[in-house]
């Protein structure tokens, strides 16, 4: 922020400074009712309209959870597909961005291919369709493979490679360098702020999506922890976890705290893998965004 010392820029910048902390202090509240639900007992939970601060605090929504060998599963199940979804994303957008930012047979009739995806989208019924004929229906590559390339990533990664100086590719090219050894060792080190920021765009949109999984998988072994989150949140069904663990509990947690729990519990791992790439995010988005 840039500092002034005239009175009516200073007044400006503070208001900005209050309005932004009132809307990350609304936006901060939901988690924080949800950490103090988690740990609110059963009798509080009900009598209380809006609990902000438990009286008591108990761990026995955690401890349901985290000995749920079917929540455990589907987090793990969540993981796999987010580090490998993430992984295949990043190759075939880097290697068809990188591919159309070079002077192929047909690079316009590609580049619309892509583009022409911004206004019509296949839908639900023909995707479902592709996917069932291709054999991967209850299959996880189902979560993978269908939306692997994003379009507007491949876009701005393209347009990423366009601005690397082509005086490096040149060289290349003269000491004998094919395409892949230009692109695995020239290109890609390059580009490791872009690859960064769109592997935090593919990470986060694949473990927050719960409904190609709800989709194509039939298997509740086989299910991410979005799924059986709505089971508990919206569903109400904490039997749906362990029966055999639950009927050994004397009082088994309610569903909600138990959802809570749950939610609070499978948003960790993605908020501690965004301050690592955060440095990177904004170089990386920016770069390939503006074209000299």
């Amino acid at each position: 922020m840039l500092k002034s010392n005239k009175l009516s820029d200073k007044v400006f910048d503070y208001t900005n400074i209050i309005l932004l902390g009132l809307i990350a202090l609304t936006m901060l509240f939901p988690f924080y009712y949800m950490f103090a639900v988690s740990f609110a007992t059963y009798e509080e939970f009900v009598k209380t309209d809006l609990l902000l601060f438990p009286k008591t605090w108990v761990l026995d929504a955690y401890e349901y959870i985290l000995g749920s060998k079917e929540f455990i599963r589907s987090l793990g199940v969540t993981i796999y597909v987010t580090v490998v979804g993430t992984l295949v994303s990043l190759l075939l957008t880097a290697m068809m961005a990188y591919a159309l930012s070079r002077n192929i047979l047909g690079q316009k009739i590609y580049v619309f291919m892509v583009l022409f995806t911004f206004v019509f989208g296949a839908g639900m019924i023909p995707t479902y369709m592709v996917v069932q004929g291709t054999g991967l229906m209850d299959s996880l590559w189902a979560l993978i493979i269908p939306g692997a390339i994003s379009s507007f990533n491949l876009i701005v990664m393209r347009e990423f490679f366009i601005g690397l100086p082509i005086d490096l590719t040149e060289a290349a090219i003269i000491d004998g360098a094919n395409d892949l050894q230009i692109f695995s060792k020239i290109i890609l080190p390059l580009s490791k702020p872009a690859l960064a920021a769109f592997g935090l765009f593919y990470a986060v949109g694949i473990w927050n999506s719960y409904f190609t999984a709800l989709l194509y998988l039939s298997d509740p072994a086989k299910w991410t922890v979005q799924v059986v989150l709505r089971q508990l949140v919206i569903l109400n069904k904490s039997n749906l976890l362990d029966v055999g663990m639950q009927a050994g509990m004397d009082n088994p947690p309610p569903a909600e705290t138990v959802g809570m729990a749950a939610i609070l519990i499978a948003t960790i791992p993605i908020l501690i893998v965004y301050p690592f790439l955060q440095k990177h995010f904004a170089k990386g988005v920016m770069l390939g965004s503006v074209k000299e």
